[in-house]
This record gives C-alpha cells, sequence and structure tokens, in this order.
C-alpha cells in the first residue's frame, strides 16, 4: 500500500512541477524552471522510495505500468481543477486502455 500511496504523491508533484508553470507564461523561463526543479526534487524524495519498496512484491514492469496509471489518473484529476479541462469519452476509452494494460502486466501467464 505505500508503494501506491507513495506514487500518487510523487506524481502529484511532478505533474504540478511539469504543468503547473503553463500558467505563468508571463515569468521568465529560468524562474519556472528553477521553481520546477525545486518541486521535483520533492517527487524523487517520493518516487525512490516507493519504487524501493514496490521492487520487493513488484517487478519493474509492473511498477512502471503502475506508475503510469497513477500518473493519468492524476493529471485527468489536476487538469480538470487546475485547468478546467473537460474529460471526454475518448478519455474514458484511454483509461479502458490503461485498465487491460494493468490486467496483462500483472497477470501471471
Amino acid at each position: 500500500m505505500w508503494t501506491v500511496i507513495l506514487l500518487i504523491l510523487s506524481n502529484i508533484c511532478m505533474t504540478i512541477a511539469w504543468y503547473g508553470h503553463l500558467k505563468y507564461r508571463q515569468d521568465a523561463l529560468w524562474k519556472v524552471i528553477l521553481v520546477s526543479w525545486g518541486i521535483a526534487f520533492f517527487e524523487y524524495c517520493l518516487q525512490v522510495p516507493a519504487n524501493r519498496i514496490g521492487s520487493e512484491r513488484f517487478s519493474p514492469v509492473q511498477l512502471k505500468v503502475m506508475q503510469e496509471i497513477i500518473t493519468l489518473c492524476v493529471f485527468a484529476v489536476f487538469t480538470m481543477l487546475y485547468f478546467g479541462t473537460q474529460l471526454r469519452w475518448n478519455h474514458a476509452a484511454a483509461g479502458l486502455c490503461l485498465v487491460a494494460a494493468a490486467f496483462f502486466v500483472f497477470k501471471p501467464w
């Protein structure tokens, strides 16, 4: 469970670092880069332990698929709240593809 919690928190930090600055286009690029790096530092402080803890139970491929699903879920919520974006049917279809990806990667064949 700690792996998932840490991955969620790290993805929140990274999403803010990567996309939060888009509302501040009037600020100098070097400033938003430094702020983004500062936020990304905390992402790494959460991501690395998440993968270390998770590697005791999950394979690297499973960890990566889990991280990608969490990333897109966090991004969907972020873009709705921060940018006011509306999610559409094709976003739901992409989500179903992620569910299928998780099924295939976690299924012991």
